[in-house]
């Protein structure tokens, strides 16, 4: 079983991951220090958001895959999506990430690991 980083430590190299890159991130919910689950939704130039969560895989690794994908049509269902996961797990990190080229940058926190 490979270590695995605190909860707050991996949210900030999120955070100066996507600085370093052009980007801006924020944290929209702060979960547990230690041990939380953390989400990504990545925008480009304010819209187009994506949720992100790391999911196993069947060679052990746990990647970022895209969870849910904002309607342009109805973004209030997006929000309304992620109010809700937030009420099932207030251990939950959700940081918010605007950036260039969301995939290469997720694709990137992949990497890192």
């Amino acid at each position: 079983m490979e270590g695995r980083l605190p909860a707050h430590l991996e949210a900030g190299a999120i955070m100066r991951l996507a600085q370093a890159e052009g980007g801006f991130a924020t944290v929209l919910a702060r979960g547990e220090r230690d041990a939380g689950t953390i989400l990504i939704v990545t925008l480009c130039r304010g819209a187009g958001g994506v949720l992100y969560e790391r999911m196993p895989q069947l060679d052990g690794t746990r990647k970022f895959l895209a969870a849910k994908r904002e309607d342009p049509d109805n973004p209030q269902e997006f929000a309304e999506y992620l109010a809700r996961r937030q009420r099932q797990d207030q251990d939950m990190w959700l940081i918010e990430v605007d950036i260039a080229y969301p995939q290469r940058f997720v694709a990137q926190l992949d990497e890192l690991r």
